[in-house]
């Protein structure tokens, strides 16, 4: 903590995007490109903290969806289209909690 009462920015060992190795500064929330790589950087990236949000809206939408459908009067193919659209909306949002570098299954 510093004197002001906010947490003091800690040093990434890469960059906060992509997990290239490297010190790229410290990671600091009130800049949102802070603790990135010159390649993000110009590529133009949005920010993790972005990714995330996106994701979770999608998956929201696609829930909300989903919960408005009558399960009494849903033909198959609907059932299986709102089925297959919250898989997806977890399985993005299980991902974001997953470590980054992680590898796959």
């Amino acid at each position: 903590m510093t004197a002001t009462g906010h947490a003091s920015p800690v040093p990434a060992p890469g960059c906060a995007l992509c997990a290239t190795p490297g010190d790229f500064g410290p990671r600091n929330l009130s800049d949102p490109r802070s603790g990135l790589c010159r390649a993000c950087i110009a590529a133009g990236k949005p920010t993790r903290d972005g990714l995330e949000r996106a994701v979770v809206i999608v998956a929201g939408q696609s829930l909300a969806a989903a919960e408005a459908l009558s399960l009494a009067t849903a033909a198959p193919e609907e059932l299986a289209y709102h089925l297959g659209a919250v898989k997806r909306g977890l399985r993005s949002v299980l991902q974001l909690l997953a470590p980054v570098g992680e590898s796959g299954r």
